[in-house]
């Protein structure tokens, strides 16, 4: 088994060749069966993550940590939905998958968290910048222990196998290429499921939905969006701008909850950090929890009108109606 190596003192990241995978990503035909849909859909975010591998090693840009962790949950989104078809290997990697995904989820969190506090802290009075930077010097200190833990994780046999793993999901059986998709399958039949799970949730929700039912709404749209997305490549050319008006929607929507989370996320971080800090930071700390709360009412007022957008999309491809 390969994972990444050292050349001149640069991390190279895994070879895909090395995996098994083939030099030209795989292709499916709108008329493949599901199944190929979904090895497809792996070979190419198999790809994307072990291309941002090496740039998430070294820290260098956190965009490459956020771009891997992206490529591991539309893995692990399209083996929820559509997992059955691989059969107990793609169970077993969707397991391995949320392991990857809490090693990395930890670095990008404070990634989130240190990057907007900096935009926040640059907009102050520059007597009060000083200050700001010793708060959020704090989360980069929290960082730098979380990063040493990710690094470990990389670097174990865990990792290794579960990238061979994946490679292996990638692979189309002769069967599969003869097969004919299933009566009461395809892009709109796998679209329903996620759907009326994220509809079923808004319903449930209260007057003043409590933070975290908003942070698990933000999660059911995600993967609506992800299902979205390997339906469009599904289906036919004359239906796929319906998809994409559904995907455009979804992801307008996490964008919000998403600033929503964020808000929330860093309120409580320096409301933790409260206690290490002087009156100068205090102070501060202060203000940029003044700020969050702000930024999240304007994510709670602006979420329903998202949210109507979404019923419509999805309506517009059948996806809100009973088979």
């Amino acid at each position: 088994m390969t994972t990444s190596s050292r050349r001149n003192g640069r991390v190279q990241p895994t070879d895909p060749a090395a995996l098994g995978l083939a030099v030209v990503p795989k292709k499916a035909a709108p008329g493949a069966p599901a199944a190929t849909h979904v090895r497809v859909k792996l070979d190419h975010e198999l790809r994307k993550l072990v291309a941002r591998e090496a740039g998430t090693r070294t820290g260098t840009d956190p965009e490459d940590l956020h771009q891997m962790r992206v490529a591991v949950r539309r893995m692990r989104s399209v083996l929820k939905s559509s997992g059955p078809l691989l059969g107990p290997d793609g169970e077993q990697v969707h397991r391995e998958l949320g392991w990857l995904g809490q090693s990395l989820g930890e670095v990008r969190d404070y990634d989130v968290l240190i990057g907007h506090l900096r935009e926040v802290v640059r907009t102050f009075e520059v007597r009060d910048q000083s200050a700001g930077r010793r708060l959020v010097s704090v989360f980069a200190a929290e960082r730098g222990i979380a990063r040493r833990r990710l690094t470990r994780a990389l670097s174990d046999a865990r990792y290794t196998t579960l990238l061979h793993e994946i490679a292996q999901l990638t692979h189309v059986p002769e069967h599969e290429n003869t097969a004919v998709p299933a009566a009461g399958t395809g892009p709109v039949a796998d679209l329903r499921k996620p759907y009326r799970k994220l509809a079923k949730a808004v319903r449930a929700l209260p007057a003043d939905p409590p933070d975290d039912d908003l942070h698990a709404l933000r999660i059911r749209g995600k993967k609506l969006r992800y299902t979205a997305e390997l339906a469009r490549s599904t289906a036919k050319k004359k239906d796929a701008a319906k998809f994409t008006e559904l995907i455009k929607a979804t992801r307008k929507f996490q964008t919000v909850l998403g600033d929503h989370q964020d808000a929330v996320v860093a309120a409580e971080k320096v409301r933790a950090a409260l206690g290490k800090a002087d009156a100068e930071v205090g102070f501060v700390a202060g203000r940029i929890a003044e700020h969050e709360l702000a930024k999240r009412a304007e994510a709670r007022a602006a979420w329903p009108q998202l949210w109507e957008r979404i019923q419509k999309a999805a309506d517009a491809v059948g996806a809100s109606t009973k088979p």
